[in-house]
């Protein structure tokens, strides 16, 4: 049963229950048939339950120049800002399956869209949901979900120190990071501050200074990333948080990272340890902080040391 068949049912549940102590013993009749149906309602509720999961949803309130208290937003600002939001949400969740290309349209763009289904209250901004055509499996992961989680980690790693903005950017697609910059650079260039509400967690900017602040952390001189590759040898890989360790023969350095979506059977990973590897891995590095490494593809095999 889909969630809104049983919203319908659970409406009628609550209908009928309300209507019952209302019923005058002289209609016994009436009471006889609204009993019968409640019963046919609570026995079909309980032997369908809800077989697709709640759509991801998010609140984004704004607050500032193109703002009216609680009455309204600049036209405008309203339309481009959630554009520039949704635009990163979509480059987010795209990025999960595989690197995105520098340019051209985005993958999947119509299986991470987004609604707009009410305005949200604090401010002013509005209510968005994901939107699937089709039902929403249970046993389905969102990428909406997992990008909108991304986004605001990375939003509240920008108010946080170079190390928690380090962990928040760095197994993030470089194009997709450039539509979070594209979202900022729009509420600082209208002098506007915003809330993400998501789950139960929630990132705000207090002032636009803060905003021109995450911008700036954000951009390239301060949040640089950079490829490398390293020969050594696969000390172990955990599939379940796609977690790596590789030493590397210079220096006999440990390298600790993440496997990136572009290497599909990460299991394979575990039948390539202890021999000799080129690994090709993503730097990400903020500020003065640890460098975080990123592998980018499936390791090559290096000839063994004579």
């Amino acid at each position: 049963m889909n969630r809104t068949d049983r919203a319908h049912l659970e409406g009628e549940r609550g209908f009928l229950k309300r209507e019952l102590p209302e019923i005058p013993e002289t209609a016994w009749a009436t009471r006889m048939s609204l009993e019968s149906r409640l019963r046919e309602v609570e026995a079909e509720l309980a032997a369908h339950p809800v077989d697709e999961r709640e759509p991801a949803r998010v609140q984004l309130t704004f607050k500032g120049r193109p703002v009216v208290g609680t009455h309204g937003i600049v036209a405008d600002f309203g339309a481009v800002s959630v554009h520039r939001f949704t635009d990163a949400i979509a480059a987010m969740a795209s990025s999960l399956s595989a690197p995105l290309k520098a340019s051209g349209p985005i993958p999947d763009r119509d299986l991470h869209q987004m609604i707009i289904t009410g305005t949200a209250l604090g401010s002013f901004g509005f209510e968005l949901e994901e939107y699937r055509a089709g039902q929403l499996s249970l046993d389905e992961t969102s990428p909406v979900a997992v990008a909108l989680d991304r986004t605001q980690h990375l939003l509240q790693g920008t108010l946080g120190t170079d190390e928690e903005l380090a962990d928040s950017a760095f197994e993030i697609d470089e194009r997709a990071l450039d539509k979070v910059r594209a979202f900022l650079k729009t509420l600082a260039d209208a002098d506007a501050v915003c809330t993400m509400v998501f789950g139960d967690s929630a990132v705000r900017f207090s002032d636009v200074s803060q905003v021109k602040q995450s911008l700036a952390r954000l951009g390239r001189d301060n949040l640089r990333e950079t490829e490398e590759r390293h020969v050594g040898e696969l000390l172990g890989v955990l599939p379940k948080s796609r977690s790596f360790e590789f030493k590397k023969v210079e220096g006999k350095e440990i390298l600790r990272g993440k496997v990136g979506p572009a290497v599909e059977d990460i299991d394979a990973l575990n039948g390539m340890l202890h021999r000799p590897m080129s690994l090709r891995v993503m730097v990400t590095r903020v500020g003065q902080g640890r460098p975080r490494y990123l592998l980018l593809e499936t390791p090559t095999p290096e000839p063994a040391a004579p």
